[in-house]
């Protein structure tokens, strides 16, 4: 094989400390084997800049680690900016043969592999993306706590014989809030008073309405419960909006990349932030966009033998990346004002069944996504046509709305032959 690096460096990273092996293919002994120099460093901070002097010292500029959970990350922070080539693997990419396995040997292996190129490098975004990412991820699990305590907090009443939630369809609504708070709150309460804390726009009658507070039991020691649950409600809900807040900030330099991703049909701000905090802006990191499919987890796997081909299903990559795409894929099938995604989930559906159709839209998505941020192109898929959009022979003409649906034929992008046309088929019901 090929020896890409003359001169490189593994680095087998661990809690407390790391091994790295420098390996100079330039000097041969010999046996004919390239020269080591191997050396140990704690993971203190003052240990890693040591660390990064050594490599410099050596004039090694090719550094190649494990990505260790989140162990590799102090190690990459302290070299990124000073070493010029690091790349962090994952760890199948890199695993030793067993029984020759330790530490020293661990480093020494990767070195080997890397110096030859036979490690994929593992996708690092910029520093400010990396922050914005970390605040996106936390973001996502207060929203899955909320959502627990919610169900927590809905649990608690129906133990309770309290059927609010069989009468609103938002327990946590203004009005089956103040009933609860009459509840937990207030031995003695009156049908009167619960009537008064309904709104007048309520669709339930008031007859359901008492008869699914009637019969609540509710001891001290449940109350209690509820009312905590209700602060850690209040206090995971006010952790959001400040959370919010700080994510507007780090956004703010990139608001072009965030309106332009959303004029994808079933994108809107939020989900195009966090597609933005998972792959960057910048695609050259990834070599087309089937390697972009591939390391979200999009695409089928690739997995033959024999000249049979084994499963096929998709990946786990993509933790927060691949969710949020398919939740905008089923806003996208969904989406009254374009059917374009609508009509391919349809042909897909027919004969891959609706999960795997989802996943298929969630990856002509991550596509899209692909060649906007690389061209600069807002959403025009070249096979979109006017059947895959609200035809303009819908709208209907009357005088009262004739001005409101020029306008919206002007929106559809028509000629002004094209919309002369349409107004004479439609003169019987202008006259």
């Amino acid at each position: 094989m090929r020896i890409i690096y003359q001169k490189c460096c593994g680095v087998d990273v661990h809690k407390t400390f790391i091994v790295a092996v420098i390996c100079d293919s330039s000097i041969i002994n010999e046996k004919g084997e390239s020269k080591y120099i191997k050396k140990r460093f704690s993971t203190f901070n003052n240990s890693l800049i040591e660390f990064r002097n050594w490599l410099i010292q050596n004039n090694c500029d090719n550094v190649c680690m494990e990505s260790t959970g989140k162990y590799y990350v102090p190690v990459y922070n302290a070299l990124e900016g000073f070493i010029s080539n690091v790349v962090v693997a994952n760890p199948k990419w890199v695993k030793a043969v067993k029984g020759e396995k330790d530490d020293d040997k661990d480093a020494k292996w990767i070195s080997d592999l890397f110096k030859l190129g036979l490690v994929r490098p593992s996708f690092i975004p910029p520093k400010d993306f990396r922050i914005l990412r970390e605040m996106t991820r936390y973001h996502y699990k207060l929203v899955c706590n909320r959502t627990s305590e919610k169900n927590r907090f809905t649990n608690s009443l129906t133990v309770a014989n309290c059927k609010l939630d069989m009468v609103f369809s938002d327990i946590f609504g203004v009005s089956s809030s103040k009933i609860i708070d009459i509840i937990t709150n207030n031995d003695n309460y009156s049908d009167d008073d619960i009537i008064s804390c309904v709104h007048g726009g309520c669709k339930s009658s008031k007859e359901d309405i008492l008869n699914a507070v009637h019969g609540t039991t509710l001891t001290n020691e449940q109350k209690l419960r509820i009312n905590l649950i209700q602060n850690h409600l209040d206090y995971i809900n006010n952790t959001i909006n400040k959370l919010d807040e700080i994510i507007d900030n780090l956004i703010e330099p990139y608001e072009d990349y965030v309106k332009l991703l959303c004029t994808i049909p079933g994108v809107d701000r939020n989900s195009a932030i966090v597609i933005l905090s998972e792959i960057g802006t910048d695609m050259s990191q990834f070599s087309s966009h089937y390697h972009l499919t591939s390391w979200a987890g999009l695409c089928p796997g690739c997995n033959e033998s024999a000249g049979k081909k084994k499963s096929v299903k998709i990946s786990r990559a993509g933790v927060y990346l691949k969710p949020q795409l398919v939740e905008c894929a089923n806003a996208a099938v969904k989406d009254d004002n374009n059917s374009y995604y609508a009509n391919k989930f349809n042909k897909i559906i027919k004969r891959r069944g609706k999960k795997r159709a989802i996943i298929a839209i969630a990856r002509k998505l991550l596509v899209a996504i692909y060649h906007m941020l690389s061209t600069g192109e807002v959403w025009n898929p070249r096979d979109l046509t006017s059947v895959e959009t609200p035809l303009p022979t819908r709208i209907k003409y009357t005088k009262n709305n004739l001005n409101q649906s020029v306008k919206q034929l002007f929106s559809f992008g028509l000629t002004s032959e094209e919309l002369i046309d349409l107004i004479n088929q439609n003169a019987k019901a202008i006259s």
